[in-house]
């Protein structure tokens, strides 16, 4: 208790009026309720409905039996460390990143942060702990009304539009520094320590990354960044798209994930051995890595719009191959010193859920260490991807291979991957009810 009688937290959030609890749902779309701070301080317990957390992106659920047939509630339980003020609010307001339990205390099978955390369990029973990074490319847009039109990036302070040569530019005239300093004020506030920023290839695209650390925090950070992004964008008459491939014939936008594993006890990276060679288990979590990229694809490139970046292959991985430093691999291994070993997983875009993208590539190395399996090869320079390690390349195909691992079953719950499935095919159904303005433009005329 301070002097005031009041406790640490109480202090932390004084003079807040309200409190957004919220947990990612299937896609990571943060979900929850809003709370008065009076009732969050005091404990009260809140509830969610169970199937919230297999939400299609377009609003919908699956049937209830993939949720369970009574509709019941979780519980939202706040992650102490995940408590912040939101500094783009104009009132007073604070968000809390929660874990979605089961009314019994247990964690809900279908949350992908208590995934996360299982698979992070995991390794702590070998005495290891996972070292990621993330790094997030995203477009700024002007405002997009009306859906049939294309996004058009903003007008810069020349009166013009950006026209796709400003990739690595650190020049003002787009007009945008405004917003990425307020980005950069609210991500000071938030705690979330950022490594680089730049311009990207495609038209008003960026990247930043942030800096490597514990697994579950970087999906929290990684989460609460995407979310501040459109909320600071929306006060500055913009808009920030975070899909895959928001423009045709551009890059698309990743989250590479980069990955290492350490001791607990002394903090070695297991991938080097003491005199900097590559180890065995560097090998095998490759080897892993390989041998579940395909199954996984899914959770990686969760939407329609993902196999538009994946099947325009330029700097877009659609294959599982590994390389030292060549950039049209799947796995690339970066130049780094010994301590900094680590494999980078370019599969996933920047709509990929972070939890669950970082808890299925970590649960792929997990698995070759354990097994001890061996990778193929590494590639350089132009290659042709063998057949054993091509991905699939619509959401068609990643479906269907989901369905069919036995991997993914054994590595997650059955009831989560079952969940999943059933939202996704939901979103491919509601998709293919549409008819596209290329099947007009070309096909009426011809069909």
């Amino acid at each position: 208790m301070s002097s005031n009688g009041r406790s640490p937290l109480a202090e932390r959030l004084a003079g807040i009026e309200e409190i957004e609890c919220v947990t990612p749902d299937l896609n990571g779309v943060p979900r929850g309720k809003v709370m008065t701070a009076e009732g969050f301080l005091e404990g009260r317990r809140l509830q969610l409905a169970r199937g919230v957390l297999l939400q299609c992106i377009m609003g919908g659920y699956p049937p209830a039996r993939f949720y369970g047939s009574d509709d019941g509630d979780v519980a939202l339980c706040a992650d102490p460390r995940q408590i912040h003020r939101l500094p783009w609010s104009e009132r007073p307001r604070a968000l809390a990143i929660c874990d979605a339990e089961e009314l019994d205390g247990r964690d809900c099978g279908l949350s992908t942060r208590a995934l996360l955390k299982r698979v992070l369990a995991r390794y702590a029973e070998h005495g290891w702990q996972p070292v990621v990074a993330t790094e997030l490319e995203f477009f700024v847009f002007a405002p997009n009304n009306d859906p049939h039109q294309p996004f058009q990036p903003p007008v810069g302070l020349d009166g013009r539009r950006e026209a796709g040569f400003s990739a690595f530019s650190v020049s003002s005239n787009n007009g945008l520094r405004p917003f990425f300093e307020e980005v950069y004020a609210c991500m000071a506030t938030l705690g979330l320590p950022r490594d680089t920023f730049m311009h990207e290839m495609g038209v008003s695209q960026f990247e930043i990354n942030l800096l490597h650390g514990d697994a579950l925090l970087l999906a929290d950070q990684t989460f609460l960044f995407k979310h501040l992004l459109k909320e600071v964008a929306l006060k500055h008459g913009l808009t920030v798209v975070c899909m895959a491939k928001p423009l045709p014939k551009t890059p698309g936008s990743s989250m590479h994930i980069h990955q290492s594993v350490v001791e607990q006890s002394s903090g070695r990276n297991i991938f080097s051995d003491e005199q900097g060679a590559p180890t065995p288990a560097f090998r095998h979590f490759i080897g892993g890595q390989q041998a579940a990229l395909g199954d996984f694809t899914l959770l990686f490139a969760p939407n329609v719009n993902s196999y538009q970046r994946l099947c325009h292959p330029y700097a877009s991985p659609n294959n599982a191959c590994w390389s030292h430093d060549n950039r049209a691999a799947g796995l690339r291994i970066p130049a780094s010193s010994p301590v900094a070993r680590r494999v980078e997983n370019r599969l996933p875009g920047a709509d990929a859920n972070p939890y669950l993208a970082i808890a299925a590539s970590l649960a792929a190395g997990l698995h070759g260490l354990e097994r001890e399996l061996e990778p193929s090869e590494p590639i350089q320079g132009e290659f042709e991807t063998p057949d054993e390690l091509r991905l699939p390349c619509t959401l068609h195909a990643a479906l269907e291979r989901l369905k069919r691992s036995r991997l993914a079953r054994e590595l997650f719950d059955a009831e989560f991957i079952e969940g999943y499935i059933a939202s996704k095919t939901m979103e491919l159904t509601s998709f293919l009810e549409e008819i596209t303005p290329w099947e007009r433009r070309i096909l009426a005329a011809q069909a």
